[in-house]
């Protein structure tokens, strides 16, 4: 985390220096126009300056526990895990054979955030992963108090999102956890955050023809959303918690599909099978 942590707040000051020069552009923004949010201070901390710089698990350390924790109700594992990892931004220009040398057979590259952000390294990362024979695919950052989770499936699709029966694309991710700009559950309901995922995922699945992966925190779900079990039957999750066990899962979930089990030195995961089983999810 220190490493990857360090390099995020070095990229802060560059992006600090045009702040003053974009500043003297918002006196042309329509009236209307809807502010830009303000990280929270946790969110700040750990590197996020502005909308956009949002990535999978920035508040996944909340989740973190002792290491001698070893409860693990209702997460069935598989014998064989196989790696892999997750990058956004933060990583600029990845060097996929290095990481591929590891081990490392899937990527997750973040290509979009709410219905503004398009992620500046993604056809590197997305295409760089593909290239060295990882199997790999895209995720979505959600802002479900910016716009209808219809509208922000459409651009996730529509800007790096997609899905195709090559046998190396895996279903898109839906990453829905805490709010880095403002409230913990954006302002909506838990039936209203139900209502808001269900609307994503209807519109990613009539778009693709896949499920989308749902990524998220057991303890952001059971606050946010009730521990609604109502996508369990359907979508795959992804877990993040920080420890050697993956915990109690979300209602709904009896196995994860894939797990974030830490942050160091960047994002990594494990895939709940072995990568015959990897390249079936890829193939649908």
């Amino acid at each position: 985390m220190s490493t990857l942590r360090t390099a995020r707040r070095t990229a802060l000051s560059v992006l600090a220096s045009g702040a003053v020069a974009a500043a003297s552009l918002v006196s042309t923004a329509p009236a209307q126009a809807r502010p830009a949010p303000e990280p929270v201070p946790t969110a700040r901390a750990a590197g996020i300056q502005q909308v956009g710089d949002a990535f999978m698990g920035w508040s996944a350390g909340r989740e973190r526990t002792r290491a001698n924790d070893s409860t693990a109700a209702g997460s069935r594992v598989a014998v064989t895990q196989t790696p892999g990892i997750d990058v956004s931004k933060w990583q600029g220009n990845v060097d996929w054979a290095s990481y591929w040398s590891q081990g490392k057979k899937f990527a997750y590259v973040k290509a979009t955030e709410g219905t503004t952000y398009q992620n500046a390294y993604f056809a590197q990362q997305y295409n760089g992963s593909y290239g060295v024979g990882m199997i790999r695919g895209a995720y979505h950052f959600a802002l479900p108090d910016s716009s209808s989770g219809t509208a922000q499936a459409d651009w996730f699709v529509g800007h790096g999102g997609g899905w195709s029966a090559d046998g190396k694309t895996l279903p898109g991710v839906l990453d829905i956890e805490y709010n880095p700009y403002g409230a913990t559950c954006y302002g909506l309901s838990q039936a209203g955050m139900v209502s808001w995922i269900r609307d994503f995922t209807s519109r990613y699945k009539a778009r693709t023809g896949r499920d989308a992966v749902i990524y998220t925190t057991t303890s952001w779900w059971t606050q946010c959303t009730g521990n609604s079990s109502a996508f369990g039957a359907t979508n795959p999750l992804w877990v993040a918690r920080y420890n050697t066990t993956v915990g109690t899962l979300p209602a709904g979930w009896g196995y994860y599909t894939f797990w974030q089990y830490t942050d160091t030195p960047l994002d990594q995961d494990w895939f709940n099978g072995d990568l015959a089983g990897l390249t079936r999810l890829a193939l649908g």
